[in-house]
């Protein structure tokens, strides 16, 4: 089993910076990709940025020259860097985990707020 662990949400306002981070333990072996996701209210949740295990990456157009997906394999640990902060990228966001096995982890999540 795999756990993962959101951090680094909070409130901003509109044009500031957040960094979540994600942090994975447990039986971790074969990963495929990793994904940041959100979910903002009365939405259905949408793919925010990837980076699969040979270190492609893939953006939203939504937030395309404005969040930057990075991992730490040492520390077991996937950052999402956000910059330019929108009121529309409020919402909670969820780190994801594909294995080469098919099977799919998720965290519980961490809600990015951006407001004045």
């Amino acid at each position: 089993q795999v756990q993962l662990v959101e951090s680094g949400g909070g409130l901003v306002q509109p044009g500031g910076s957040l960094r979540l981070s994600c942090a994975a333990s447990g039986n971790i072996v074969s990963i495929s990709i990793l994904g940041w996701y959100r979910q903002a209210p009365g939405k259905e949740r949408e793919l925010v940025a990837t980076i699969t295990w040979g270190g492609t990456k893939n953006y939203a157009d939504s937030v395309k020259g404005r969040f930057t997906i990075s991992r730490d394999n040492a520390k077991n640990t996937l950052y999402l860097q956000m910059n330019s902060l929108k009121p529309e990228d409020t919402a909670v966001y969820y780190c994801n985990l594909g294995d080469a096995y098919g099977n799919d982890y998720w965290g519980k999540g961490t809600l990015v707020t951006v407001s004045s």
